[in-house]
């Protein structure tokens, strides 16, 4: 039995990590919740699961939430609330599905208390990757794939180490606008961005797959979950998503993880490490799927693809810019306020206008995600 803190229970990642406690009850227990502000559904999980402690973001929906629920659960509220979930002493693992920075100092804060994390949330290793694997290695533990792509690597990898390695292939279903002329970018609205062709997920996240800035953070990701640099992190566009990653070795062979699209089965493979537990949630038919296809990124198109490898080659602050120009720039066109080519041109002005700071101090890195998000406000 594995006790399992996870941060973010309401979105996303977080509903289908809650299908997998549900899947294995002999073999997972939620003991912490963390959520935004969706009373509601937090609720129906306390309910279901009774968690000993949970944390919502406003306090002051504290009482409105301690009515819904009839157990004894401990209700904590804010960015001290998470701290509190992610050093509980009972837990096992932490698994952080919180979108965007806020999830940072939770995942420092539970490897420092001796737990597992399991990273959904890509912009903590973006932002702060050196730190937060140099962290994991000093307290022995693990720090375990979320993203689809980077649990397959894992999956592939088997424990090789990364000289055995000639490349990281990193796939991508090259989002809803794969196939749109380069003209026609500046119409794309909103509504047409938030249609995936593969995957179900939340706002942002589906926005940066529409720009391909999902895959340039995920190779980013890649650099420091797997202790290997930039040069050999490749991306190739595979429409059908069921190739979900590739590890090519110097020998020339190249290992796959494939399956139907699905996030429950990394969420699995991360909860239940190092074993493989049963599941009929996915199911595979290659008959059906019948072709299996790939082509190069467009990076004329997408041009931010270059944008996270040019940051991924230089490091220090600078990854930490990219991302928090790009939340900034997803929002102002989620509000209308940019059109979607203007999402990859406002971050490459505020990266190009940033001072890097080298092997940056996490105060230092917290800064310039502080700079970046007033400049492309500005």
């Amino acid at each position: 039995m594995k006790n399992v803190v996870l941060l973010g229970s309401t979105g996303s990642i977080g509903t289908s990590t809650v299908k997998v406690a549900e899947d294995l009850p002999g073999r997972i227990r939620l003991i912490g919740l963390g959520a935004g502000n969706n009373i509601d559904l937090l609720a129906e999980q306390v309910r279901k699961h009774q968690p000993k402690a949970i944390s919502i973001f406003d306090p002051k929906k504290i009482s409105e939430l301690r009515a819904g629920i009839a157990n004894a659960t401990d209700i904590y509220s804010g960015d001290e609330g998470l701290l509190k979930l992610a050093t509980m002493p009972e837990a096992d693992i932490v698994l952080i599905a919180i979108v965007g920075t806020a999830g940072l100092q939770p995942a420092l804060a539970a490897i420092r208390a001796g737990k597992d994390i399991a990273v959904a949330s890509k912009e903590i290793l973006v932002m702060a990757g050196e730190i937060v694997m140099s962290e994991a290695k000093k307290h022995g533990v693990r720090v375990l794939a979320v993203d689809s792509e980077h649990s397959a690597i894992f999956q592939c990898l088997d424990d090789k180490p990364s000289s055995s390695v000639r490349n990281l292939w990193l796939t991508a279903s090259g989002g809803p606008f794969r196939q749109t002329p380069k003209s026609d970018f500046p119409n794309i609205t909103v509504e047409r961005a938030l249609k995936h062709p593969s995957w179900v997920m939340g706002r942002k996240i589906t926005i940066d797959s529409a720009t391909l800035f999902n895959k340039g953070l995920e190779m980013i990701e890649a650099r420091w979950l797997f202790d290997i640099e930039m040069a050999r992190v490749k991306v190739v566009v595979h429409p059908q998503s069921i190739v979900h990653s590739m590890v090519e070795f110097i020998d020339g062979s190249i290992i796959a993880q494939l399956s139907s699209p699905d996030m429950c089965l990394p969420i699995q493979y991360a909860l239940t490490y190092p074993e493989r537990v049963v599941s009929d949630r996915v199911q595979t038919n290659f008959a059906k799927l019948g072709t299996l296809t790939f082509e190069e990124p467009d990076t004329d198109r997408f041009p931010a693809v270059n944008l996270a490898r040019r940051a991924g080659e230089i490091g220090g602050t600078l990854p930490a810019v990219l991302n928090a120009a790009n939340e900034v720039a997803v929002e102002a066109f989620v509000n209308r306020k940019i059109n979607f080519p203007q999402i990859s041109e406002l971050v490459g002005c505020v990266i190009a206008k940033h001072r890097v700071i080298d092997h940056p101090t996490l105060e230092q890195i917290l800064e310039a995600d502080f700079w970046a998000r007033n400049e492309a406000l500005s």
